[in-house]
């Protein structure tokens, strides 16, 4: 682990303590309703020092301080998620069953793991990138394709990453070179800390022993396809296969997730429903002057396990002898989403869900199955009002057959099924909000 990686590791690590304090003179405050004079602020502070050792020493077990988790940041959410829920027991425990730190009010230990899970996400996810404190990291990639020179381009271009390849080798040509002279001597000479290499090629044999005694001189490996998808918030297609479903995607493994985003559903959709009322008689009373059609339409879609459901809108499309055109005031609900309000009765009946891969229509499915392999993966889940491949992809399918384009959703809707999570789907409620503020969506 070079220098760069050290000194960053220290400042995080200096970070999650001045922010631990800082949530707990937050609770204080709050608790308090004024500022925390030294009697109150010693009172506490003793004892949550205890438990701030104690959470960064979970911090360190977790991996948060390593050289991949710093470089592999999409990571951060879901290991922060755990290593906060442990250290909310830890906390309980802490303060309930050990006799001496009863004069701590109950009260503030919770305002208190509220404070700081906020903080340290905060911190860790968007203010470290403030300090610019790292070195990018000399790097060797190898790999083959179009998904290699991808990455090299995109990371090679963004310093943000951390990482900088110096050379590169493709696994094509692996037959053709001397690999002591041309890609060991670069390692040496270069000062090469970090090789991101494609394990899953079938050519990559040959030069694994050698790969292997680069440990001895400190090199570290990273697998290509987990920088991909970090960099590229998607899964290279190339990649999947059966195998990767077996390994990756279970429709089993998320059973208390699917239950309590059930929940979630149900909640919010009731609520944003009950707001949207007032919408109704405005967009009624506009689609009406526009052509004195109807205001809603229902569409089929396919679901969960490939069922045709209906699905609820306000009507954009005025439909024609010979064409099907999109209305004045379809335009506008279609920019501003509004059009999509009414299918908050989907969610609420339990064929949507807010967040999860965009439903498409019969017609389109039996196309794209019949061209795409693994496309009726996308089925495993409930579709969703926004997903991950609508706040991401630059030119999504329309209403006509795109099959590269609807290639590249599916490996946005890959990332998705494998990452599900309610961080991810709390980060992709928020960037479709930012979306809809800014109007780019359609």
């Amino acid at each position: 682990m070079s220098i760069y990686i050290r000194k960053e590791s220290l400042i995080l690590f200096v970070g999650d303590l001045v922010f631990l304090l800082a949530a707990l003179w937050l609770t204080l405050l709050v608790r308090y309703a004024s500022v925390p004079d030294g009697t109150v602020w010693v009172g506490h502070l003793a004892p949550f020092s205890i438990l701030f050792a104690i959470w960064t020493l979970v911090f360190f077990i977790a991996g948060l301080y390593e050289k991949h988790t710093l470089i592999l940041k999409s990571r951060l959410p879901s290991i922060i998620l755990r290593t906060q829920i442990i250290n909310s027991g830890i906390a309980v425990i802490f303060f309930y069953f050990i006799p001496y730190f009863n004069i701590t009010p109950k009260t503030n230990l919770f305002i208190d793991l509220v404070f700081s899970f906020a903080f340290i996400y905060i911190w860790r996810i968007y203010f470290t990138a403030l300090f610019g404190v790292r070195k990018q990291e000399k790097a060797f990639l190898i790999g083959s394709g179009n998904e290699m020179k991808e990455l090299k381009k995109e990371v090679n271009e963004n310093p943000k990453y951390g990482l900088r390849f110096i050379s590169s080798l493709d696994l094509n040509e692996v037959n053709e070179i001397d690999f002591k002279e041309e890609v060991l001597s670069i390692v040496y000479s270069e000062g090469i800390s970090t090789i991101v290499v494609d394990l899953r090629n079938e050519k990559v044999g040959p030069i694994l022993p050698h790969l292997y005694n680069l440990i001895f001189s400190g090199v570290n490996f990273i697998d290509k396809y987990k920088v991909y998808e970090d960099i590229f918030d998607k899964v290279p297609l190339s990649l999947v296969n059966y195998n990767w479903f077996l390994e990756n995607i279970s429709s089993g493994t998320h059973t208390i997730y699917d239950i309590l985003k059930r929940i979630m559903d149900v909640f919010i959709a009731i609520l944003l429903g009950a707001v949207s009322l007032f919408v109704y008689p405005f967009v009624y009373v506009a689609i009406k002057l526009d052509d004195g059609g109807t205001v809603f339409f229902t569409q089929d879609s396919v679901g969960k396990g490939g069922n045709v459901i209906k699905i609820v809108k306000f009507r954009t499309m005025n439909k024609e002898a010979r064409s099907v055109q999109i209305t004045r005031v379809g335009n506008i609900l279609r920019k501003t989403r509004i059009d999509e309000i009414p299918q908050l009765l989907n969610v609420i009946k339990g064929d949507l869900s807010l967040v999860g891969p965009r439903p498409e229509i019969p017609k389109l499915v039996k196309q794209y199955e019949s061209e795409i392999p693994y496309y009726n993966i996308r089925h495993l889940i409930k579709p969703g009002l926004s997903g991950w491949a609508q706040i991401h992809q630059e030119k999504p399918p329309k209403f006509d057959i795109g099959f590269d384009e609807t290639r590249t959703k599916l490996s946005y809707d890959l990332y998705y099924l494998k990452n599900r999570s309610f961080i991810l789907d709390l980060k992709i409620a928020l960037q479709t909000i930012k979306t809809i503020l800014s109007r780019s969506g359609v």
